[in-house]
């Protein structure tokens, strides 16, 4: 007979479920759990313009942002030719990769508690870059701070953009879903 291997739920996960909903709820002063924001996908995407002289560097970051997201990631394409950046269409200029349940959980946590912590000087991120529809925005110069990523190996530093999308169109309720997760905001009233 099989035994049932216990489910392994991500420590964020288990935040969200037991101290984050029942904090916002109270916030919002809202009782359907279902209406409260919440997380549905961090897309972190590089963008390799280096990768038009050298295709090299295209394989090493794709290796890189795989790494460091745990899942292959996607190789974008140039859809249009731009004469100015010698850029001709279908050029391989960047990758992406789209993290949702326990993945996305996991890789918050490391964001928040590894990574961030690593960058030099580092006074919180923009409680601003918000789109309008509760999205948030954040982009990191290099990919060193995260532990995965080793640093003698390295022969070039690449940034990318790390997009968190939630269910509320409102930035304040987005802000403080992320605040709640522990995102480390800059304090601008300094």
């Amino acid at each position: 007979m099989a035994t049932a291997t216990p489910t392994y739920t991500p420590r964020l996960q288990e935040k969200y479920n037991k101290e984050i909903v029942p904090a916002l709820a109270k916030k919002f002063k809202r009782e359907n759990r279902l209406s409260l924001p919440k997380l549905t996908k961090i897309v972190l995407n590089m963008g390799v313009g280096k990768a038009l002289q050298d295709k090299e560097k295209m394989k090493i970051a794709a290796e890189q942002l795989g790494l460091i997201a745990g899942q292959r990631p996607q190789i974008t394409k140039a859809r249009m030719a731009v004469s100015g950046f010698r850029l001709r269409e279908n050029n391989e200029i960047g990758c992406r990769v789209t993290l949702r349940g326990k993945r996305m959980y996991e890789f918050l946590d490391r964001l928040i508690n590894v990574a961030l912590p690593r960058i030099r000087d580092f006074r919180g991120v923009n409680p601003k870059s918000f789109d309008g529809n509760g999205n948030y925005s954040m982009g990191l110069t290099e990919q060193l701070v995260f532990p995965e990523i080793d640093a003698d190996k390295v022969t070039f530093t690449q940034g990318m953009d790390i997009t968190f999308v939630t269910t509320t169109k409102n930035d304040d309720e987005a802000r403080e879903l992320l605040r709640l997760f522990g995102m480390p905001y800059r304090d601008d009233s300094k």
